[in-house]
């Protein structure tokens, strides 16, 4: 998506496609596959000859690669990009990976994704008689799933912002770094502030995005209303930190429930998948909980901007108080500021 990105520029008429093509590839826990072929998408799997094999969820492409597209498409049709927020013609990939409850991230946060053969041997069934659309999430009825492209927007904003940890960044807690090898060391105990950024970007964008429907309704997966409303109380409620310093006590109260938010819609969606119920978010409700998000992703920023003029890219956390959350900075290297 990288190259995707300078493609856009030299063929903007194929910019839609590539974003069609991105969020068919996303998942409903808020994730992507390892890549994207002729045949469909493809992910890792572990070999127990292949001591390299490794699973897990890279945790950057979901909010940067989509909204460099999406950033093109509304310079080049403004048009055709708002009218994709109402129209379901976006598919869930059908990856067969299983993030592990809250609980157990904190457990152990450098083993916290599990891998599901018995999904992935239904999914093998289903590409031999359907072909590539066997790799994708499918309804009660056995059709492919769709969804507009608001939920598709919501749904990557989310999965990060319930593994967001105040003054620290996102959470790297799914087993893969950030698209950087000199970050796999923080996998499990590490904290992207350069996903935060680009969230705050991401959510400016949505801001301007539906500024001119705030009246209109947004039709969402029933899961994915109740997942949008879990986080935003939580934001609402300790807005009040927001004046000052977060102490690492009420740091971790509010992780916790984040972490909890997101890990009850997981699991909701893993057990029984969606059901076929629609829930209307008034556009209004959308730019509320952008505003508020974007009021918490400030203060980070603001709180990791060194005397110097500097800010952290990355920061470290510690998981063993079960009743205080501590923020560790790095010193002075390569990606670190």
């Amino acid at each position: 998506f990288q190259n995707w990105e300078a493609l856009a520029v030299s063929f903007p008429g194929y910019t839609s496609g590539m974003i069609c093509r991105f969020l068919n590839a996303s998942t409903a826990d808020g994730y992507n596959p390892y890549r994207i072929t002729r045949n469909g998408i493809d992910w890792e799997v572990v070999d127990a000859h292949d001591p390299w094999s490794y699973i897990g969820y890279w945790g950057d492409h979901q909010i940067r690669y989509l909204l460099k597209l999406l950033e093109h498409l509304e310079r080049h049709d403004p048009v055709e990009l708002r009218g994709f927020l109402t129209r379901d013609i976006f598919a869930y990939a059908n990856v067969p990976y299983r993030i592990k409850p809250y609980a157990a991230l904190l457990a152990n946060p450098k083993d916290t994704v599990v891998f599901d053969p018995h999904l992935e041997k239904l999914v093998h069934q289903r590409v031999q008689a359907k072909g590539a659309d066997g790799k994708l999430v499918w309804d009660k009825n056995g059709h492919v799933r769709l969804v507009n492209l608001t939920e598709k927007l919501l749904v990557p904003l989310l999965a990060k912002l319930s593994n967001f940890i105040p003054g620290a960044g996102i959470w790297l807690n799914t087993q893969r770094p950030e698209w950087n090898d000199a970050n796999n060391a923080l996998v499990g105990n590490g904290c992207s502030m350069v996903t935060l950024y680009y969230i705050r970007r991401y959510l400016t964008f949505c801001q301007d995005l539906f500024h001119d429907n705030a009246d209109k309704n947004f039709a969402l997966s029933a899961e994915v209303a109740g997942f949008l409303d879990a986080l935003n109380q939580t934001l609402r409620r300790q807005r009040r930190l927001l004046d000052g310093t977060i102490a690492d006590n009420s740091r971790r109260r509010i992780v916790d429930d984040l972490g909890n938010a997101g890990s009850e819609y997981r699991q909701r969606i893993y057990t029984t998948s969606f059901s076929q119920n629609k829930t209307p978010i008034n556009g209004q409700q959308l730019l509320d909980f952008f505003a508020s998000a974007l009021a918490w992703t400030n203060h980070s920023i603001h709180a990791n901007r060194r005397p110097d003029g500097l800010y952290h890219s990355y920061n470290l956390i510690r998981l063993e108080d079960r009743k205080a959350l501590p923020i560790r900075r790095l010193y002075e290297m390569l990606e670190g500021q």
